[in-house]
């Protein structure tokens, strides 16, 4: 299955911090080293939110972080993906009803990937931006953000 015009070339990803222990953030980092080869994917990282396709988030959404992650998702150009990495991101994890801690992403931003895990092994992170293009692309075909 070939990809559309726009992704041929790249997928370009902006990494967001949240408010995680950095477990995950350390996976990603992991990711794209040479053992995991996240790049013949066409996965690089990108320093800008507003050159970025896919946003990865790790950690829930702490309060000085809402109004940041709400800034992002709306400077990312459509058709964007959005995937979450490990359990706080999705249910909040070990952080909980803490003081801090608005809630997982999902009740700030839409969600299209979620990628378990405490920390998410590199292996399930690619995997999670593989099928950020597969949603892309159907994006891509229906004409929207296109």
């Amino acid at each position: 299955m070939a990809l559309p015009r726009s992704f041929k070339r790249a997928l370009w990803v902006f990494h967001v911090a949240t408010g995680s222990c950095n477990g995950c953030d350390i996976e990603i980092v992991a990711a794209l080293t040479p053992r995991y080869d996240a790049e013949r994917f066409g996965i690089m990282l990108t320093g800008t939110p507003r050159h970025a396709d896919v946003l990865l988030i790790t950690g829930p959404v702490t309060k000085p972080m809402l109004p940041r992650l709400k800034r992002i998702y709306e400077q990312t150009p459509d058709p964007k993906a959005v995937i979450v990495v490990g359990g706080c991101g999705s249910t909040s994890g070990v952080f909980y009803e803490s003081y801090n801690v608005v809630g997982p992403i999902d009740e700030v931003i839409p969600v299209d990937v979620y990628v378990p895990g405490c920390p998410s092994r590199p292996e399930a992170i690619i995997d999670g931006v593989v099928k950020a293009v597969a949603k892309l692309e159907t994006l891509e075909k229906s004409g929207v953000g296109g």
